[in-house]
């Protein structure tokens, strides 16, 4: 079992033979059950895309604290604006209490929204609740929706790979991902002069909600760590031009336990290096349609091997989440 997160090249799924994309399909299915986890290359992103985003979200971490928090998030249960640092434990998200995260970052929702009753009606909120855009720094809009809709088409051909990996048909997921409500985040972690409380984190322990995240990191002081099946925590150190990829909550859902959700956290710097430490992450959160049915999929269980979990919709098990994160209780709509 491999207890380490591996690099897969998925060039050859966008533009390979049938036995080339199966091959593709076959090395994240192993990467999911042993540990949910693996970064690819070979993604087609542009470079320039990927560059513009991170230039302008460091930008507006520069700003003045004020002035960033005139884009606050507007409500609680919409994750769209800025929170400050301390203002969200994911730990708190799987139940456990502790320190806040020493975070700060700005999100947005869906950039493409039809004027069209789904979008709107009340079922839908708050997946589709208006995203919030700061006057400064300038180009931030453009270089966001650019960037969200680039991973958009990334998050497209990961669920083919995932299908095909299930032994599914390649378009398997789309009628339950053709209308998400993904998330993106800018996440700023600044640098520690000062030590941090007893416990407290970059980012707590926790799980991702959704069905894969997508990842674009810096090799910093104070980094990623997984939590492999040995119950160890592995770095994970980003190559060269890379996306690193994990499961979420749903995903672990819809296999029936056969891929797993995994355990990871933001750990800080050592003392010696705290200065200097400041790191950016980019972070895409692919969730299915506000109304999709997660439940046990087709070939995940059988005589011995029950479905593990009651059907749940994508929104609701978002929603609850988030809001543990955020200290906030459950609202009725969603």
């Amino acid at each position: 079992m491999r207890t380490a997160v591996p690099v897969i090249d998925v060039a050859p799924f966008r533009s390979g033979t049938r036995p080339d994309r199966l091959a593709v399909a076959a090395a994240v299915d192993r990467a999911c059950t042993d540990i949910g986890f693996f970064t690819i290359v070979g993604h087609g992103v542009p470079a320039a895309v990927v560059a513009r985003m991170a230039r302008v979200a460091r930008a507006f971490f520069d700003l003045p604290i004020d002035e960033k928090r005139r884009g606050a998030r507007p409500r609680p249960e919409q994750s769209r604006g800025y929170t400050g640092v301390g203002d969200e434990n994911l730990a708190q998200s799987l139940g456990y209490a502790g320190t806040t995260d020493l975070k700060e970052f700005f999100a947005i929702g869906p950039v493409d929204v039809p004027d069209e009753p789904y979008y709107h009606c009340p079922e839908a909120y708050p997946s589709f609740a208006p995203n919030v855009w700061p006057e400064r720094p300038a180009g931030f809009c453009e270089a966001w929706t650019d960037y969200y809709r680039a991973m958009e088409g990334l998050a497209a051909t990961t669920m083919r790979i995932f299908a095909l990996a299930l032994g599914l048909r390649e378009d398997h997921f789309e009628e339950t991902t053709n209308r998400h409500i993904s998330g993106l985040r800018v996440l700023n972690y600044p640098e520690q002069p000062s030590a941090p409380s007893p416990g407290q984190l970059r980012a707590g322990a926790h799980t991702d909600y959704g069905a894969v995240t997508i990842l674009r990191s810096e090799n910093r002081p104070g980094g990623l760590q997984v939590l492999n099946r040995r119950a160890e925590w592995v770095d994970v150190q980003a190559a060269p031009d890379s996306f690193v990829l994990n499961l979420g909550d749903l995903m672990m859902r819809w296999t029936n336990d056969r891929w797993v959700s995994t355990l990871h956290r933001v750990v800080n710097p050592p003392r010696d290096a705290a200065l200097g430490s400041r790191r950016q992450s980019i972070v895409f959160f692919h969730q299915p349609n506000y109304d999709a049915v997660i439940e046990c999929l087709r070939g995940c269980a059988g005589p011995g091997n029950p479905p593990r979990y009651e059907p749940v919709t994508s929104g609701r098990h978002r929603l609850e989440k988030f809001l543990k994160g955020v200290g906030a209780a459950p609202t009725p709509a969603g």
